[in-house]
């Protein structure tokens, strides 16, 4: 069995268990979740943007089946890549790959192809394990890793995503990971970020895509965000909710080169 070992653990994220669960218990609050379709939440070290995270994750029920979807840091692999079958290695156990909405997912979609290569130094995904395991013990997930390309890409991918959920009636989480805007003074930041996180709010995956365009919004992921939000618009999204916004200024006091993180979910 393929077995997908921690690449960033003790550098994004505490690597000894004990460490890990202590800090989870830190930053998830108890509080009332709820079912949501989609959500986005940062990939950053957890010093910067994991408390932005945990508040996403404190906002919602974890689902048994989480479709995660992340951009191409990396370069490596194929384009738009499904990781089909295996489990995912954490400092908290092990998640398996859910390898039947695997397969149906790639059976639905034209762009999609099984690969493992994009997946292996890929930290954008890695970074959400802790927090859906710690929540929820069992849930697998289908990783999925997504390169710059046109809104019709994103549109059929999206839609195969939706197909795959309606058709199998499982309860399924739709994370899309992404950071902000990259290394801007914290002003153009925040004005650029506030361009996309509108878009988001409205469920607009085709005008989100054009600002990050037209604006040059140095958002990561926004390729997995606009293909949460077509996914979601198919399966009767009708609000999207800012939970948190800020900057890695608030954490380094350096407000010259920020990046931005969002904490958005979709229901």
């Amino acid at each position: 069995m393929k077995i997908r070992k921690p690449v960033v653990a003790g550098q994004f994220y505490p690597q000894q268990e004990d460490r890990l669960k202590a800090y989870l218990s830190q930053v998830i609050e108890e509080r009332k979740r709820e079912k949501v379709k989609g959500a986005v939440v940062p990939h950053a070290g957890y010093i910067y943007s994991g408390r932005v995270a945990a508040s996403v994750y404190s906002s919602i029920l974890i689902p048994d089946t989480v479709i995660l979807l992340g951009p191409n840091h990396t370069g490596r692999g194929a384009l738009f890549s499904l990781m089909r079958e295996g489990i995912w290695s954490t400092p908290l156990g092990n998640i398996p790959i859910h390898r039947e909405m695997a397969n149906h997912i790639l059976s639905l979609s034209s762009n999609l192809e099984e690969d493992e290569e994009a997946h292996l130094l890929e930290h954008s995904l890695e970074v959400q394990l802790p927090f859906l395991k710690y929540l929820n013990p069992q849930v697998k997930i289908v990783p999925i890793i997504l390169s710059p390309s046109t809104y019709p890409v994103y549109e059929e991918i999206g839609n195969a995503l939706a197909q795959a959920i309606q058709e199998r009636k499982e309860e399924t989480l739709i994370l899309a990971s992404s950071d902000f805007t990259h290394y801007q003074p914290q002003e153009i930041a925040e004005k650029n970020d506030k361009l996309a996180i509108e878009a988001i709010l409205k469920l607009d995956g085709k005008i989100l895509l054009e600002r990050v365009e037209k604006y040059r919004i140095t958002m990561c992921g926004y390729a997995p965000t606009v293909v949460m939000l077509v996914a979601s618009c198919k399966l009767n999204a009708r609000q999207g909710i800012l939970i948190e916004y800020t900057t890695s200024g608030e954490v380094t006091g350096d407000y010259q080169e920020v990046v931005g993180y969002a904490g958005i979910i979709i229901k």
